[in-house]
């Protein structure tokens, strides 16, 4: 017997309460576009600059310890990583410390990497500091350019996708749904002020694909349903459509989650901001592909001329393979 999350034949009237969730939403995402300009972002060493230092030892590295040691030196936004690469000595111990811009310096200080050393050699005299590397606050303001600009072309190639795939009015509903997403995830960043890093925008790109995904599975199923209910109502079809897909769409979201949620809990320090975005997103990018896009397409209304005997009429591209 097959497990199954959402019963079959679900008739969910998912417009019942679109001015609700919809105004929730754009309530929401005007919420978090607040909260990033006058709260700001808790950027970490990638976007505001800092120090890598790597260390070499023969002690079994213990992360609380190395923690422990650096404290009484307020060198504020710490980072701690075991490095386990073959390019290493087998006998030693491998970590990368990560410490932030030291205000007024461009680089770390002599003073603050002599204490550091010294710190550090009280849990072992022959602890090595095989390199020490700077990224100034230039480099940092090219990155969040960079980082900007991945997560605009992403969204612009989606338009692009979306738009031959299906029409303007799926694809204006899908990149809403996507904007939405990122949004809201920058906004709970601000809120909390969790730190912020390369790694988050790794998890905002994914968190784009996996929205997109469950986005087109909803539209494939509706441009289906536009050919074969030709007299029905649009919202019925929307509604049709998104209750034939709800059991893919709940299976996949939870298994997800499990598998993020065992990341969160075990994973420690080191991904926990990546996996808390990526939990973040399957929630909000399962929502929007619900309650989001197929709003926007309902408002806008989708092109139905069925005297085309090719049996497209659906769609202008419906017969472009992805």
């Amino acid at each position: 017997m097959r497990l199954k999350l959402v019963p079959e034949g679900t008739k969910i009237d998912f417009f019942r309460f679109a001015k609700l969730t919809f105004g929730a939403s754009v309530l929401a995402m005007v919420l978090s576009v607040v909260l990033f300009f006058i709260q700001g972002l808790n950027y970490g060493i990638d976007f505001r600059g800092g120090t890598t230092i790597r260390t070499e030892s023969t002690v079994t590295v213990d992360i609380g310890a190395y923690r422990d040691a650096l404290a009484p030196l307020d060198l504020g936004d710490v980072t701690i990583t075991e490095v386990f690469e073959t390019g290493f000595d087998n006998a030693k111990n491998v970590t990368q410390i990560r410490i932030e811009q030291q205000e007024g310096d461009e680089a770390v200080t002599v003073e603050t990497l002599t204490a550091l050393k010294t710190a550090l050699r009280a849990i072992d005299p022959d602890m090595g500091f095989p390199s020490v590397e700077s990224v100034g606050p230039k480099v940092s303001g090219e990155l969040i350019q960079t980082a900007v600009l991945a997560v605009f072309m992403a969204i612009g190639a989606v338009l692009f996708y979306i738009w031959l795939r299906f029409e303007w009015q799926f694809s204006v509903g899908a990149v809403a749904a996507l904007v939405h997403d990122v949004v809201l995830t920058v906004g709970v960043f601000a809120a909390f002020q969790i730190k912020f890093d390369l790694a988050i925008i790794a998890a905002i790109l994914t968190i784009v694909g996996y929205s997109l995904n469950d986005t087109v599975v909803v539209f494939d199923r509706v441009r289906e349903n536009l050919r074969r209910f030709k007299k029905m109502e649009l919202k019925e079809v929307l509604a049709h459509s998104i209750n034939e897909t709800l059991g893919r769409t709940v299976m996949t979201s939870v298994t997800t989650l499990i598998a993020l949620i065992s990341l969160y809990v075990l994973g420690g320090d080191v991904i926990r901001g990546f996996v808390f975005a990526m939990i973040w997103g399957v929630i909000v990018g399962t929502y929007s592909s619900v309650f989001i896009a197929s709003t926007i397409l309902l408002r806008l209304g989708v092109k139905r001329d069925w005297s085309k005997s090719d049996g497209s009429a659906g769609t202008q591209y419906a017969n472009i393979d992805a």
